[in-house]
């Protein structure tokens, strides 16, 4: 495969590994066997276009093929990119980068028989960038440079961008952006929400709900030699006890969203050489979102105080102890070149470095806004122990210490999603904005308003934010986009008060030694496909 590194403003990513047979070593696979690895949630649908967590991606991404991807030997980069189903690399674009063209292989065949055609790609962008009515597209607001998408033949896909833009490469190659066969979908474009038949290095065979999902070896997958596995097996376990445990006995060999620091050291100590840490930034981190169209969160200054009670530099020190999150930023990764500086932040409601006068000035707004506080209201949890139900007991603390009462209500990851998005029956939700390739421009357009973002649960509409984000994806200058940023930020968490990040994560895999050939990228969206891994047993 050859790989196209762009020009970007995104930043190097730092990974590491230790242990006995670390990854990055040069070894010659093994074939055969089944990986057993633990997901901590079930899949809420099957769609990768509509879905947004890991508790469908890990499970289901080994089934389906993408048009381009991250190097999965070099996941750790922002900007390698390489073909999956399309033919001699990614192309550098033309008419003045606005347009590029890819050549689609002729050898992909979906799991049906039938043989992949640039009319499926074209199909799948097209229900990504343009869903109809009652289609939904969590992804739709990054693809906003995107004019049309064309197959002048079988084997040939055009995009034709309204304006050039760095983005568009990195938001072509996010992990969700399955291929689909135009034929199903030209029938029933709600088929794959409920169904999983792909073209990827697995074929599915079962899904026991509560239980497991898994799939057998594609002996027809086009990358040759691929995939080492004879299966894989996902395991359901919504504990983190016992997805430690699980790897510890052996029952399964790896997780790979992420534990925290006290289960790697327990790992690490137990099993010893058995044992393999790899460890990267991620880009990810977790929210809360007031539903604008509930009183008091209407008002911006109830907002505001929800913000100011929060001590995230305080939480930052001891949180990371026993929790994924870790570092204090504001919506942009922190560890991107447009990121605010800690200079920057601390001029922000919330991020106020003294957290007496922060709570104080959020009591004089809410005595000022005239809420109710004797009333309790209703925040949506994610039943995931990491970070959610941890980070949410602990904001539901931090608003006590102003006098909000919230109670926690939890749910498991399909039907919080369906709250989230459909009945909207909450006051306030934890969330989150985690993300695949480091793209910063893209990765904060959650935060505009949500007629064009499927993922801003805030209910709101801002012009405002939506102007600025619209100048700076424009942008061909990184000073200037440094300064849009900003003014994002500021508008965002601070004047607007539209909703906020809490604290970005930290990513920690200690997996069995014998796993082989996967490595670390700064996502749990990221190296996926599990068609490079193999193990030394």
């Amino acid at each position: 495969m050859r790989s196209i590194r762009m020009k970007s403003v995104c930043a190097a990513v730092a990974v590491f590994a230790f242990g006995v047979g670390a990854a990055g070593a040069a070894e010659t696979p093994k074939r055969g066997g089944v990986l057993n690895y633990v997901v901590p949630a079930e899949p809420p649908g099957y769609d990768g276009h509509r879905e947004s967590t890991f508790a469908m991606l890990q499970p289901i991404r080994p089934y389906y093929s993408v048009l381009i991807q991250v190097n999965p030997d070099n996941p750790a980069s922002t900007t390698d990119f390489v073909c999956d189903v399309c033919v001699g690399g990614v192309p550098k674009p033309t008419d003045d980068g606005t347009t590029y063209a890819f050549k689609i292989r002729d050898d992909v065949k979906f799991h049906t028989g039938e043989t992949m055609t640039a009319q499926d790609v074209v199909a799948s962008y097209k229900k990504i960038i343009w869903p109809p009515e009652g289609v939904r597209s969590h992804r739709k607001a990054m693809f906003s440079m995107v004019e049309s998408v064309t197959a002048p033949d079988d084997h040939a896909v055009v995009f034709k961008l309204k304006f050039p833009s760095s983005a568009f490469i990195p938001v072509l190659a996010i992990p969700f952006n399955w291929i689909y066969q135009k034929s199903v979908l030209d029938k029933d474009i709600h088929w794959y929400e409920k169904n999983i038949s792909g073209s990827g290095p697995f074929i599915f065979k079962e899904y026991q709900a509560g239980a497991f999902m898994r799939g057998e070896r594609n002996p027809n997958y086009y990358h040759k030699g691929q995939p080492y596995l004879d299966g894989i097996k996902a395991i359901f376990a919504s504990s983190q006890t016992l997805r430690v445990q699980a790897i510890r006995g052996d029952r399964a060999a790896i997780e790979f969203r992420g534990f925290p620091p006290a289960s790697r050291d327990d790992l690490v100590k137990a099993l010893g050489k058995d044992i393999t840490v790899q460890e990267s930034v991620w880009n990810c981190g977790v929210t809360f979102v007031p539903n604008h169209k509930r009183k008091p969160f209407d008002d911006v200054r109830v907002r505001r105080a929800l913000s100011l009670a929060v001590d995230r530099w305080g939480g930052s020190k001891y949180l990371a102890k026993i929790a994924l999150v870790k570092t204090v930023a504001g919506i942009t990764y922190p560890h991107s070149p447009l990121a605010p500086s800690n200079e920057q932040l601390q001029q922000l409601a919330g991020w106020w470095p003294d957290i007496k006068k922060s709570r104080a000035e959020a009591r004089r707004l809410l005595k000022e806004s005239g809420v109710d506080l004797s009333k309790e209201y209703y925040f949506l949890v994610r039943g995931v122990d990491q970070p959610y139900k941890i980070v949410g007991t602990w904001l539901v603390d931090q608003w006590k210490q102003i006098g909000f009462k919230f109670k926690q209500h939890t749910h498991p990851t399909g039907p919080f999603y369906n709250i989230q998005r459909n009945t909207r029956e909450f006051d306030v939700s934890i969330d989150a904005n985690c993300n695949s390739i480091v793209n910063p421009l893209v990765d904060t357009a959650k935060y505009v308003s949500s007629d064009r973002a499927a993922n801003n649960y805030g209910g709101y509409i801002d012009r405002d934010a939506d102007a600025i984000y619209d100048k700076m994806l424009r942008s061909t200058d990184v000073n200037e986009q440094k300064k849009l940023m900003w003014e994002y930020n500021k508008l965002t968490l601070d004047t607007h008060a539209n909703q906020f990040i809490v604290l970005w994560w930290n990513r920690i895999i200690p997996h069995r030694s014998y796993v082989k050939g996967w490595k670390i990228g700064p996502s749990h969206y990221l190296n996926q496909a599990l068609d490079n891994v193999w193990l030394d047993k």
